[in-house]
């Protein structure tokens, strides 16, 4: 498949997979906001997941801006930049809600307990907080590459942050009670996965894979 096409796909996956409220919304006109709904609890799934992902999203966003200084690849930068304005939206989305339902956006606790889980940072680990996010290290050495090196390597990030991605937004669409919250969670599920795909294609397009 042509690499436009794909981009293509890729781009109409992720508007389709929750790059805005509306689009979220509209897929259930008679259902309550989340503010208007029972309110999630402070160790809920819907409010662990917010937190959680919002974190998770703010590296994938990152991670993106490093590797447009880093390369002049259309394709990467074009896929970067899909990655961190989506990311960055979803993002503002879920901080929003915990707003709405008046609950901390952080509660000190350590991440991913709403899955029965939790991921504090085994030793040696160097502040990988939860499944698929890159090391403190890993984000330096990201910085030092340039070119095909930075592609690589950031493709080979990004696939491993999808597919924590993915674990975890499937984890709140068997766990949160919020719709539209379950609806963009499969959202990400969907695009998320689309977007490892095409990363394999550009990875094997440079002579590389996935880690």
């Amino acid at each position: 498949m042509k690499r436009a096409t794909w981009l293509g796909i890729a781009a109409a996956v992720l508007l389709a997979g929750g790059g805005g409220m509306t689009l979220a919304l509209a897929d259930g006109q008679d259902e309550k906001p989340p503010a208007a709904a029972a309110t999630p609890s402070t160790d809920s799934a819907d409010a662990g997941f917010a937190r959680d992902m919002a974190v998770h999203h703010q590296q994938a966003v990152e991670m993106s801006f490093i590797v447009r200084d880093r390369t002049e690849d259309e394709d990467i930068r074009r896929l970067a930049y899909d990655i961190a304005n989506t990311q960055a939206n979803q993002r503002g989305m879920l901080l929003g809600w915990l707003n709405l339902w008046g609950l901390p956006i952080a509660d000190g606790k350590a991440p991913m307990g709403w899955m029965e889980m939790p991921a504090s940072p085994a030793p040696g680990h160097d502040g990988a907080l939860m499944p698929g996010m890159a090391t403190k290290s890993e984000l330096a050495r990201l910085g030092r590459l340039s070119g095909k090196e930075a592609e690589i390597f950031y493709l080979q990030l990004m696939t491993d942050h999808h597919k924590g991605g993915v674990h975890m937004a499937q984890g709140c669409v068997d766990r949160c009670t919020v719709g539209v919250e379950k609806r963009l969670a499969q959202g990400m599920v969907d695009a998320q996965e689309s977007e490892i795909d095409l990363m394999a294609d550009l990875l094997k397009e440079r002579g590389a894979k996935a880690r």
